[in-house]
């Protein structure tokens, strides 16, 4: 062992069990820190071929002593756990009752009682979070009344006729999911997933115009008042020949706008307006809210969600949702498990590629530069994303590594060009004017953090460098070379990395393999789990006690479907679910609180 002191807990003769993982060295089979078992005179078998659980410990806390516990917990309290669910429910589903899952989970008699026992506990810890969703959403159907908003075809004639192109098909696909729910007289809460470039803001626009045809308000949200913009300026060139009246809301508007604004929302003047958190401050009233879009819904807080209710109205306005971050199929039935989901796959007709390389090593990096160099001459534009720092979320830092990348571009390898600069400390005001500069292509290259991961269209920027790339998550990546291509010309993406170790050859090598954000994101998903996919909704804000479940797919869906089952057919108000109930309740009651408002 060389550990000579080992030699005192052991005497010739006396019988010992040696449990462990066993490694094959020098010719022979060996054990490093086995699990040992001194066995009695008349024990000749002791625990021989049971399976030793491993549990995490504590400073002070030996594993040996932690299984003496549960042990004895057990033996004197197992007989008095009440299972929440009736027996013969359980054996439909081919589900093991609760003692004998905590049985089978510590003092598993073979690998298989184990897997059973498991699949049990983690089951329950799902099914309880999905009746609280289930419970949530029945609750809201109850209490919530929304206007009725019929798509006629009249209606839908004049909606598409606003929009020079035809809509793709996954867009109709989703506006038919809209259209069922704006008629049902049900508040819709719904969430459209689209890949980066699919054209949410078209469905966005369509929805918020069913709305206006029948004299009810419609607003959207955007997370910036740079993306606030953007989206107003498109809804304001779609309906230049149309009567609805329309405004933009931001916090930078004069104060004898602002005021115009407000009243024109209060006296239902105005139809339609597009801002940012500016609508949800105090003194903003609606006088008959009919449809509120939120843009980058991960980006606000359920809080803010929550906050468009026309006041004094019996009927609450219907909620869409929207996101460019394709999420995960676990994620969806968890993160924004009270929302019907809509995806949108496909791009318009037109819609541009990114060609997507990772670069290592300086030769590479010369003849990268060199290409670049070569575009931007021919007039095109490039942003240079500059990386974490040591993964820090101290603003100062990120902003001033991204201060000293400009300062080195502008001076050596893109001294011939205009340069300019945002990050996070940069002035709101000052930082929209350089986007704008940009867009308007007086600048020819925009050296920025993650800022620009929801930003404007720049139809002419096609380039795009992200330094030290390996340091982000893939769907951030793939939302930032979402920047570019957004014109008429083919984008290039250039993930500068020095590492290379497998795992960083192996994450980027996805984005050189598939433009397909839900591909990628259930690729990061894989890699990183979901805290890194959505940044303000991490996983550990769940109240699940395993965190395995972002692996079990088939077995949260079965959980989901149970739960919501349950629910949908009035059995969960049997007696025989008392005490589920009271158990889901218990665990999710600040949850079960937003039910008014989801």
């Amino acid at each position: 062992f060389n550990q000579p002191w080992m030699l005192k807990k052991f005497q010739m003769g006396q019988q010992c069990l040696f449990s462990g993982k066993p490694k094959f060295r020098m010719g022979r089979w060996e054990f490093s820190h086995p699990y040992v078992q001194w066995l009695e005179e008349e024990d000749t078998e002791g625990e021989n071929g049971v399976i030793i659980p491993k549990y995490r410990l504590t400073e002070g806390l030996k594993a040996g002593e932690l299984r003496f516990f549960i042990r004895q917990a057990l033996e004197s309290s197992l007989s008095d756990v009440a299972d929440p669910m009736p027996s013969e429910w359980l054996g439909n589903r081919k589900l093991p009752g609760i003692t004998q899952s905590l049985r089978g989970i510590h003092q598993p008699q073979s690998i298989e009682q184990y897997r059973l026992s498991r699949r049990r506990l983690v089951f329950d810890d799902l099914f309880e979070f999905q009746l609280g969703l289930a419970l949530r959403r029945q609750a809201r159907r109850k209490v919530e009344k929304a206007p009725v908003l019929t798509r006629t075809a009249k209606i839908d004639s004049r909606i598409r006729r606003l929009f020079p192109f035809d809509y793709t098909e996954g867009q109709t696909h989703a506006v038919k999911e809209i259209a069922r729910d704006l008629a049902s007289g049900i508040g819709m809460h719904r969430l459209v997933q689209a890949d980066v470039g699919a054209g949410k803001t078209v469905v966005a626009i369509d929805t918020m115009l069913v709305a206006v045809a029948h004299r009810w308000q419609a607003v959207m949200m955007a997370p910036t008042e740079l993306l606030a913009t953007q989206h107003w300026e498109t809804i304001d060139e779609a309906l230049r020949e149309s009567r609805v009246n329309r405004a933009l809301l931001t916090g930078s508007l004069p104060n004898s706008e602002r005021e115009r604004v407000l009243r024109g929302l209060a006296d239902g003047s105005i139809h339609l307006v597009v801002g940012t958190q500016a609508l949800i401050q105090q003194g903003v009233k609606f006088r008959n809210l009919g449809v509120a879009v939120i843009d980058e819904q991960h980006k606000f807080g359920v809080a803010q969600r929550a906050a468009f209710v026309n006041e004094g109205c019996e009927e609450s306005p219907h909620l869409l949702v929207m996101t460019a971050t394709p999420i995960p199929r676990t994620l969806c039935l968890t993160q924004f498990g009270d929302l019907d989901v809509t995806l949108v796959k496909d791009r318009p007709a037109g819609r541009q590629s990114v060609a997507t390389s990772r670069i290592t090593g300086p030769a590479a990096r010369r003849r990268a530069w060199e290409f670049l160099i070569q575009k931007l001459r021919s007039g095109r534009q490039l942003y240079v994303v500059c990386p974490l720092v040591e993964e820090s979320d101290d603003a100062a830092l990120v902003s001033t590594a991204a201060e000293e990348v400009y300062r080195e571009l502008a001076s050596q390898e893109l001294s011939q060009f205009k340069v300019g600069l945002v990050h996070g400390r940069v002035p709101r005001d000052q930082r929209d004017r350089t986007m704008e500069d940009f867009r308007e292509r007086e600048l020819d290259v925009l050296v920025a953090t993650t800022v620009v991961e929801v930003g404007v269209d720049v139809p002419n920027a096609t380039l795009m460098v992200i330094l030290d790339a390996e340091r982000f998550g893939l769907s951030q990546l793939h939302q930032l070379r979402g920047r570019i291509a957004r014109g008429k010309y083919r984008g290039y993406c250039f993930l500068f990395s020095e590492s290379e170790t497998p795992e960083a050859i192996s994450r980027l090598s996805v984005l050189e393999r598939t433009n397909d954000g839900f591909e990628v994101a259930e690729q990061d998903f894989e890699l990183r789990g979901p805290g890194d996919i959505l940044g303000t909704r991490q996983h550990g804000s769940l109240p699940l006690r395993f965190s395995t479940w972002i692996r079990e797919e088939k077995l949260l869906e079965f959980a989901r479907d149970e739960a919501f089952e349950l629910v949908h057919s009035g059995e969960l108000e049997k007696p025989e679910f008392a005490e589920l109930k009271r158990r889901v309740f218990h665990r999710f009651d600040q949850l079960l609180e937003l039910s008014r408002t989801g």
